[in-house]
């Protein structure tokens, strides 16, 4: 064996300049490939340039959610404030920031900028107290029309039996899933719930996103454009659902 790599080396060394540099640089990388194969091999989460979109996206503050303000040398600007409809949150001495969409952080970074008017370099945490839980609406020929809390991952079917599951006169052969896709814009998916249920095949019962509103009808629809203003839902829900 040692003289067969002995061998080995003098070919290579009498290889001319030309060919043993790319061959030095191919062995490099098929080096740098076994490493990183490796390196995922042993962890698992660690990945590619190609898929290193945010997984878990921060929180961005919504109306009605309710905020605390702390300042650490100046107390009396302490004050704990709701988000209000127009967006904006009302502050102790100075102008309204707008908050709605924005991340903690963000948030945090506008207000230390709006009390520096008022206080010298402020020391400022912002802390989310209180905001409006993950839900669902169900509607139409269903046992308990209403909004529901989205406590964990729930299908279409799942969420028709915690609203009390079908009325005798309910047509769910075409349920109908809306989902917002913008501020005024809600996209229409048509589900045949009877069909995915006597099939017992629900790898095609889809898994609600927070605000989903499931529709069940009393009669056949003939027909549902794929996407709608929001100002249209009062046609399939009460407002005391939303």
């Amino acid at each position: 064996m040692m003289i067969y790599k002995a061998a080995a080396l003098l070919m290579f060394a009498a290889l001319p300049t030309h060919l043993a540099i790319p061959a030095l640089a191919q062995t490099a990388r098929a080096d740098n490939t076994e490493t990183s194969m490796a390196d995922g091999i042993r962890n698992p989460n660690k990945r590619g340039p190609a898929l290193t979109g945010g997984r878990r996206p921060l929180y961005r503050l919504r109306k009605s959610d309710v905020v605390e303000i702390q300042f650490t040398f100046s107390p009396e600007f302490d004050q704990t404030v709701a988000i209000q409809p127009d967006g904006f949150v009302a502050l102790k001495a100075v102008d309204s920031v707008f908050a709605e969409g924005l991340t903690l952080t963000e948030l945090h970074d506008a207000v230390v900028k709006v009390y520096q008017r008022a206080l010298r370099d402020p020391e400022v945490s912002v802390i989310l107290k209180d905001f409006e839980k993950p839900y669902f609406v169900a509607g139409g020929q269903v046992g308990r029309p209403g909004k529901y809390e989205l406590r964990s991952p729930t299908t279409a079917a799942e969420a028709v039996a915690l609203a009390g599951g079908f009325t005798e006169s309910s047509k769910h052969s075409q349920v109908v899933l809306f989902r917002r896709v913008s501020t005024g814009v809600v996209e229409t998916h048509v589900l045949n719930l009877k069909a995915m249920l006597a099939s017992r095949n629900l790898e095609e019962d889809p898994e609600l996103a927070p605000g989903d509103m499931l529709f069940v009808p009393q009669n056949r629809i003939s027909k549902i454009k794929k996407f709608l203003p929001v100002s249209s839902l009062s046609t399939f829900f009460t407002p005391a659902q939303f």
